[in-house]
């Protein structure tokens, strides 16, 4: 009896089921970009870790961890970041990898968006033209951006009208399904734009402002604040995430030979 239990337990520890566990909560653009699948299994084999995800937006992602539902967090929305660290919720902020955000839109480009000569600009032309445009509406890193970027084109809250500004209160997958569905502009990031399935007559209309560049970055929970939370394995996932091993894998996700990320963690 005690040999067999001894067998069993020697064939669960090496077909993983005995891995340590961690939850990190993560932003639905990342998850949506298909990089999760490529990296999970790595962590599994390289460090015995089962990291769980929970995937959310940015905001949602920030509030777990202020929590302690969490044991780490990968958003991309620097002063909410900032903002979690200062009120004592994380310990640090650790940059991962980059892309940028897009706009996307009909591929007639009603509003002419393509020729715009910034961001603000593009939306700014949406706005003129009362062209539909679907928003996350989910205080998501991206829905974050978008705001910043009406303000910045002078559309306020009060003129981006329900008549042609549709708020969806979804995550990237399911918002850009919607714009499909609907044909509308929209605001994404490159990754799940690229991993989009469902593009009908969508098409990447601009990009390239320097005001849409789409940082992500690691930020473990303070065990001051919340003891019960796995600091050792949120510090082990990050020496990895920092690592040559995380940068090829990063670097190397691509798609129609398009790069979805770039790898700029410090070792």
């Amino acid at each position: 009896m005690l040999r067999t239990l001894l067998v069993a337990l020697l064939s669960l520890a090496a077909t993983g089921a005995l891995a340590d566990q961690m939850k990190l909560a993560v932003t639905t653009s990342f998850h949506n970009s298909g990089l999760a699948e490529v990296l999970l299994p790595e962590i599994r084999k390289d460090l015995g870790l089962e990291v769980q995800l929970l995937v959310v937006g940015t905001g949602q992602a920030i509030r777990l961890g202020a929590s302690g539902d969490v044991d780490a967090i990968l958003v991309h929305s620097r002063k909410a970041e900032e903002d979690f660290i200062a009120a004592g919720n994380g310990t640090h902020r650790t940059e991962i990898m980059y892309n940028d955000f897009v706009l996307i839109g009909p591929a007639a480009d009603p509003a002419g968006i393509a020729s715009a000569s910034s961001a603000a600009d593009a939306l700014g032309r949406i706005a003129a033209a009362q062209a539909p445009f679907v928003s996350r509406g989910d205080d998501s890193g991206t829905h974050k951006k978008e705001k910043s970027l009406w303000d910045a084109a002078g559309v306020g809250a009060d003129a981006r009208d329900v008549a042609w500004y549709k708020e969806v209160g979804a995550g990237m997958g399911a918002a850009l399904n919607t714009a499909s569905g609907l044909n509308t502009y929209i605001l994404s990031d490159r990754a799940s734009w690229l991993n989009f399935g469902n593009k009908g007559d969508l098409a990447l209309l601009y990009a390239g402002d320097p005001v849409l560049f789409n940082q992500y970055a690691y930020l473990p929970v303070n065990p001051a604040k919340h003891p019960h939370v796995k600091s050792d394995l949120a510090a082990r996932l990050e020496t990895w995430l920092t690592s040559d091993r995380a940068k090829a894998l990063i670097d190397g996700y691509k798609l129609n030979g398009e790069t979805l990320f770039t790898f700029n963690a410090a070792p």
